[in-house]
């Protein structure tokens, strides 16, 4: 990883909001040592990774905290496995909680100048290790997540993340082409990805520890480093922050991957203590817009062209739809297409 540079550390700028923007407009990134405090996500560490333990994720007998993945379980995004443990994760309130601190939402209004809107659809993501094939691609978050091109990113690990168990990496100056960029089919979480060629500029990324939080605009080029570590599970939490006035995507209003599962807010919100968050976002009148699927239709008709040509990547892609569901339009597409490689490949 020797390719690497150090993010730019902001701390110095947190309470200028005219050099945040600056820095942001400049670099389309911004970075902070412990925005967060590290006592209450070592606290929601613990209740994460002892839930992903009762789901079968980590070694049985060790300590949640240590994340200590067995590796038998190994599971993506797509995957509907993955899906079963992740849902129980998000059921919790602590989790959901965290997207609203203020630490993180009072930096993104100092960016933004404007109140903000944390989005509904909070997110983490739990990587194992051994799996680099599922890494997440090089992309803009755009792509998934749509609105309006002033939605934020905020990622922070929850625990220390050093280089080798996989943090997310920024290309600065990317966000300034100032549109969406071709996207193509890919492996790893979105399943999307811009082509290695049509990028310059250096990679940038640390060794984070616990508190530390990166935030970027929806066109900023970024991706995952690999889990390169033994047996350590990566988990991170990675939210959206917008303006509560600029219009949001419909799905951003739902719990994340619940296109695999139906879940519902319902389900999500059972055992909660308090009502504070609950439906939290109709309090405002949000001007709401739909869902574009172009980009992850032109991702699926690509895996479908390329698993004619028995490229393994779009086969275990095809597969792993197919899985979910095989009575599902897509499942028997690529159900269709598997056929035929297979009939071609047999002569």
């Amino acid at each position: 990883m020797s390719e690497l540079k150090e993010l730019r550390v902001s701390n110095d700028a947190m309470n200028d909001p005219g050099e945040l923007r600056l820095r942001i407009a400049e670099e389309g990134y911004l970075f902070f040592k412990r925005l967060q405090d590290p006592g209450k996500l070592r606290a929601l560490r613990k209740e994460m990774l002892t839930t992903i333990q009762a789901g079968g994720w980590l070694v049985a007998g060790t300590d949640p905290r240590d994340g200590i993945a067995d590796i038998s379980t190994q599971c993506t995004e797509g995957d509907s496995e993955y899906t079963d443990v992740y849902h129980e994760v998000y059921k919790l309130e602590a989790f959901h909680r965290s997207g609203h601190w203020p630490e993180v939402v009072g930096m993104v209004e100092k960016i933004l100048g404007k109140p903000v809107l944390p989005h509904p659809q909070k997110i983490a993501r739990l990587w194992f290790p051994k799996y680099t094939a599922h890494t997440t691609p090089i992309h803009q978050d755009f792509v998934h997540f749509q609105g309006n091109f002033e939605t934020y990113t905020c990622w922070a690990p929850v625990g220390d993340c050093p280089i080798e168990l996989g943090g997310l990496a920024v290309l600065p100056g990317s966000h300034k082409a100032n549109k969406v960029l071709e996207h193509h089919f890919s492996l790893g979480a979105g399943g999307l990805c811009v082509n290695t060629e049509d990028l310059g500029g250096e990679w940038h990324s640390t060794n984070y520890e616990i508190g530390d939080t990166l935030i970027f605009p929806a066109l900023t080029i970024h991706k995952a480093l690999p889990n390169l570590t033994e047996d350590r599970l990566r988990v991170s939490l990675d939210n959206r922050y917008q303006a509560v006035d600029a219009p949001i995507a419909e799905h951003m209003l739902e719990p994340h991957l619940n296109i695999f599962n139906a879940l519902q807010w319902e389900d999500v919100y059972r055992n909660w203590h308090s009502d504070e968050l609950k439906y939290y976002w109709k309090a405002h009148e949000l001007t709401v817009i739909p869902r574009d699927f172009s980009y992850g239709n032109r991702g699926f008709e690509e895996a479908l062209d390329l698993a004619r040509g028995g490229d393994a990547r779009a086969v275990l892609h095809l597969n792993r739809i197919i899985k979910r569901d095989a009575s599902s339009e897509p499942a028997m597409r690529a159900a269709a297409v598997l056929r035929e490689a297979d009939e071609a490949a047999a002569g």
